[in-house]
């Protein structure tokens, strides 16, 4: 059982680091904190160069927020930062945003087909789901017979949900 955080307090961010580092594999769809995935779902879904001004206003944060949280993702490799010109996913970001927004509509799917209006079901999504492994959703994915449509858009698949299984009995693959 996790404690309450009001019991314990909040954790400080350099200790949550220190445990994804460890034990967290690259592009497993935890990296990164709540913020940084909705900013990568918002520039995946405009499509082209964003301001960073234009991010800023979406959000409801100052520009200078915007800028540090985009020199980490910049650094991070999943975008490209040009002063006065604004910020472009770059290959890999465009990948892994296609991933947490399959992610967004798969959770968001399930939610919907579970009793929650396609509002609630978006908000109490958001809320967790920088949480969900890319392994977990995959799973999912293929439980659910691959949908191509979610409540907000069309569902991408790629190669991590399309995989066939093997399942396990034992210690070894069957």
């Amino acid at each position: 059982m996790i404690p309450d955080r009001t019991e314990f307090g909040a954790r400080p961010n350099f200790i949550l680091d220190a445990i994804k580092s460890t034990y967290m594999k690259a592009e497993e769809g935890l990296e990164l904190t709540p913020r940084k995935v909705e900013y990568l779902k918002f520039l995946s879904e405009q499509g082209g160069a964003v301001r960073t001004t234009a991010i800023a206003s979406h959000f409801g944060v100052d520009p200078s927020t915007i800028t540090k949280t985009i020199g980490e993702l910049a650094d991070a490799g999943y975008l490209l930062h040009t002063p006065y010109h604004g910020v472009t996913l770059t290959d890999n970001g465009k990948t892994y945003a296609g991933f947490l927004v399959k992610r967004h509509r798969i959770l968001s799917l399930i939610f919907v087909r579970n009793g929650l209006s396609h509002e609630q079901a978006c908000c109490e999504v958001s809320r967790f789901e920088s949480f969900i492994s890319r392994d977990a959703v995959d799973t999912m994915c293929r439980a659910m017979g691959h949908p191509q449509q979610g409540i907000c858009g069309e569902i991408t698949h790629d190669d991590g949900c399309m995989a066939t299984v093997k399942h396990h009995k034992g210690g070894r693959d069957q």
